[in-house]
């Protein structure tokens, strides 16, 4: 039954993102969107390859200053093609790529599950507060041109929750008593809790989860951290810009554009859908209308951009997938042959 609501959820949210692209596309010229594809200098597409693949290098490198602050020590290509194959599963199952990375660095490294998604915490909240530095600048230099197009994004939902004001008061009202009685109930009977075997390995996982997301407090190199997260965050920014000057609509766009095209693109890659298909299409077309590109073109530059950077996360991503099941390989025969210490034969017999 758990197995086939997961597949209903996928197959929706696949759906959604199906639907999403309908929309983006409803109403205009596919043969003008593909001229604009067609016409695009793909020499620039490919910069944005190359830059891409830098960034993916240290955006592992970081995960890996994290990693080792925790008292583990893995390789960096372990943790580079344990990184790669998370992002390739969320081009398939979203969000499945996550848990799946931390997976592979335990195979391929011994690096314990709830360590890696400890660090993985952290870094999602290092990228959310750069996502809202972000987004606050777009706003704050570009405000009198944004704030209609966010304004009109968002209005339907905060008319929807003042008229619900009441209700979500007493849901969380709700929700907070709930909560305090939860609490009470396992102060209560701690003592017998301790006894059984799973709320051990429960408070054993939470450590190592919290050793994860506090491991950037024990960083030996805070500066370099702090260097890797500003060039990934650049990366994402040049791709972009150097996306402009591959079409004729959109190669006079200046620097400002690109800053708004990376704020509501990554809002799209981030939504919970696959590979952010849909959403990310809809967001960028969206931002670039306010800058006068047409919905063809716009379309088109999120098409192409979008596509070229699945490929390039298929192709390193699936070599890492490669290079991953071989080296766990290779752990588990090694596992499988290490002969018997002495005194556990000793034991035996």
């Amino acid at each position: 039954m758990k197995k086939l609501l997961n597949i209903l959820k996928y197959a929706l949210l696949l759906a959604f993102s199906g639907a999403l692209m309908v929309y983006a596309v409803r109403g205009q010229d596919l043969s003008r969107i593909g001229q604009h594809m067609m016409e695009a200098n793909y020499f620039w597409m490919g910069l944005t390859v190359i830059i891409s693949a830098m960034g993916y290098f240290s955006r592992a490198y970081r995960w890996k200053m994290q990693i080792d602050a925790t008292g583990n020590k893995p390789s960096y290509w372990d943790v580079y093609h344990a990184m790669m194959v998370g992002y390739l599963a969320n081009l398939v199952l979203p969000r499945l790529g996550e848990v799946l990375r931390c997976s592979v660095l335990r195979r391929t490294s011994g690096v314990p599950v709830q360590v890696g998604v400890g660090t993985m915490i952290t870094e999602r909240i290092i990228d959310v507060l750069v996502l809202l530095l972000v987004l606050s600048a777009t706003l704050l230099l570009q405000f009198d041109k944004f704030w209609s197009f966010v304004t009109s994004l968002f209005s339907d939902k905060y008319q929807s929750i003042a008229q619900n004001e009441t209700t979500l008061l007493i849901a969380a009202l709700i929700i907070v008593v709930l909560l305090v009685l939860t609490g009470y109930l396992l102060f209560r009977n701690l003592e017998r809790l301790r006894q059984h075997a799973l709320f051990n390995r429960l408070i054993s996982f939470v450590r190592g989860l919290l050793a994860g997301i506090f491991s950037i407090r024990k960083l030996e190199h805070k500066g370099l951290f702090l260097l890797h997260t500003v060039f990934t965050w650049s990366v994402y920014y040049f791709m972009g810009y150097l996306a402009f000057f591959a079409f004729p609509a959109t190669h006079n766009l200046g620097a400002m554009a690109a800053l708004a095209v990376l704020t509501f693109g990554t809002f799209g890659m981030a939504a919970p859908v696959q590979g952010g298909i849909g959403v990310y299409h809809l967001l960028v077309q969206s931002t670039l209308l306010v800058y006068g590109v047409s919905k063809e073109a716009g379309i088109a530059y999120a098409l192409v951009v979008h596509g070229t950077q699945t490929l390039l996360v298929v192709l390193m991503g699936g070599i890492s997938f490669v290079m991953s099941m071989i080296k766990s390989g290779r752990a588990a025969r090694q596992l499988a042959v290490e002969p018997i210490p002495a005194t556990v034969a000793l034991d035996v017999e």
